[in-house]
């Protein structure tokens, strides 16, 4: 009994340890807004491959992924992405320099743009909110990533970022020490 209660905790710690993705809601309770200080927030975060970017904005802004001269210039004339639906998420699927900037120029130049370094990550699977690959299972109902803020009836209005990672590991310890316990 004791050695299957020790390998149910290393099943779990193992788990834990796979769920690796942040999802960040860009300038905290303030959105992608022009009232928020976008450079402060994005200042003290460390962005991995595998984690997202979560737009709030109301219907006077966009949101637009541009190159570094489009972002220095307020330019997005020719964007890799454009959102204007109020709520879009950019997984972050490859390490490099992004550059986000609103479409309402005057915003852009009033400070409304963002830019992130994506750091590569050895440990992360799949980006947050990306397929899975045809060679790659889907997730298990225990690792599904809640489709939308309802789905955390504990959280209230805007919240800064959803962290999983690490809140799996935490709870995988917490399990691999009641196991380890009851084994003893």
């Amino acid at each position: 009994m004791a050695k299957l209660l020790k390998m149910l905790a290393l099943i779990v710690l193992s788990l834990g340890i796979s769920a690796e993705a942040t999802v960040f809601t860009v300038g905290d309770s303030a959105g992608w807004d022009i009232s928020a200080d976008l450079a402060s927030w994005v200042a003290n975060k460390v962005f991995y491959v595998g984690d997202a970017l979560m737009f709030e904005y109301s219907t006077y802004h966009t949101v637009n992924e541009v190159d570094s001269a489009g972002y220095e210039s307020c330019n997005f004339a020719t964007p890799r992405l454009t959102g204007s639906n109020g709520n879009t998420t950019v997984p972050l699927t490859s390490p490099g320099e992004r550059y986000f900037v609103c479409g309402v120029t005057l915003h852009c130049l009033g400070g409304m743009k963002l830019h992130v370094n994506v750091e590569s990550n050895q440990t992360a699977a799949s980006p947050v909110g990306a397929p899975p690959s045809a060679t790659q299972a889907a997730p298990s109902p225990l690792l599904e990533w809640p489709s939308d803020k309802s789905d955390f009836p504990f959280l209230s209005g805007s919240y800064s970022h959803v962290v999983a990672r690490g809140s799996y590991a935490g709870v995988a310890s917490l399990l691999c020490a009641v196991a380890w316990a009851l084994a003893l």
